[in-house]
């Protein structure tokens, strides 16, 4: 298994980006993920640029869900094409169905397809042409194209699905290079795997040409309150939303992996007026458990490798429970995947 390190909106300055993409060059992860923040194609570059001090063409690099809506295909493959001929083939795009579901988001970004499976597909099908260097021709699920294609000719650039429920998993396992889940547990990691396999058999594809990505979310701290805290902090917006409507979709995927009675007593205390700070310190001890890790270094890497296993790449999330590099340093070491590079 691949180990990797996600580092989301940390908020460091360019500097100290810089050192720790080095380190964690230095400490033998495979790429750097981000998500949806900013432009996570020009972080994906900052973050790539000093590593090629310790790993000759430098470390990999990931957007591990880019939700489709406010970016069209084209614009998506020329971005991402960019960067895969910047850092020669290191790069991996991740797309996902974000908030399709929900109509104010539809509304927003003009969307008319209202099926997010279909939409994700349709994204899929034209991403993957105009990366190959097609011409695509393309009409439905709001898109339109005519023979377009982008400059610069094929890229090698692999494109990951973000899957939650089941029939993302198929669609992934049908259409993309990989599949990539944001929040996971041992048992959606092999659900995950088998509607991959159901999704290739459909494309009469190999299921092993297909990767999973699975990240977990780490916090360390010798004080391990305010390593929870934190966990709970970065896991809340996901059950309750960030001050709009709670993301439904999020709900059913934690549901589905058996935390139901968890998120609704959630909801119940969100619904009773609880403020948000006491949420997080009574958020359930299992859930958070269950879906990544906090408390002192030791046992981290061990818990990493016991909640993906069966993924090819574990993304170790970075989740600092104190402003400052020494927190995201404390978690890439514990987790460190092999030998120190020089």
């Amino acid at each position: 298994m691949e180990i990797d390190v996600g580092l989301d909106a940390a908020g460091l300055g360019y500097d100290d980006e810089a050192q720790i993409a080095v380190a964690a060059a230095r400490l033998g992860y495979g790429r750097i993920w981000i998500g949806s923040i900013g432009d996570p194609f020009q972080a994906c570059a900052l973050r790539w640029a000093p590593t090629r001090a310790v790993v000759p063409g430098g470390i990999g690099t990931a957007i591990g869900v880019l939700p489709i809506g406010p970016q069209t295909p084209a614009s998506l493959a020329l971005s991402a094409a960019a960067l895969s001929r910047l850092t020669e083939g290191r790069f991996i795009l991740g797309i996902g169905s974000g908030a399709v579901h929900e109509p104010e988001y539809r509304r927003t970004w003009g969307i008319e397809e209202r099926s997010p499976l279909a939409l994700v597909r349709a994204y899929l099908e034209t991403v993957r042409g105009f990366l190959a260097g097609q011409a695509v021709t393309y009409r439905g699920s709001g898109l339109r194209y005519d023979g377009a294609r982008i400059a610069g000719g094929p890229s090698r650039t692999p494109v990951y699905l973000g899957a939650g429920g089941p029939e993302m998993g198929r669609l992934g396992g049908e259409l993309a290079d990989g599949v990539y889940l944001s929040w996971c547990t041992p048992g959606t990691v092999s659900s995950t795997r088998d509607r991959m396999a159901e999704g290739a058999a459909r494309a009469d594809r190999d299921p092993a040409d297909v990767a999973l990505a699975a990240s977990v979310r780490v916090c360390i701290d010798d004080d391990e309150g305010a390593a929870r805290r934190a966990l709970a902090s970065a896991l809340l917006p996901y059950v309750l939303g960030r001050g709009g409507p709670p993301p439904a979709h999020y709900r059913a995927n934690f549901e589905r992996m058996g935390f139901a009675a968890e998120v609704a007593e959630l909801y119940r205390r969100s619904e009773q007026g609880v403020p948000r700070h006491d949420i997080i310190g009574a958020f359930p001890e299992r859930m958070l458990r269950g879906l990544g890790y906090f408390g002192p270094a030791a046992g981290a890497a061990q818990a990493v490798r016991q909640q993906v296993a069966g993924a090819d790449i574990a993304v170790v999330r970075i989740v600092p429970s104190r402003p400052g590099t020494e927190p995201i340093r404390a978690i890439l070491d514990a987790c460190l995947p092999g030998p120190a590079r020089g």
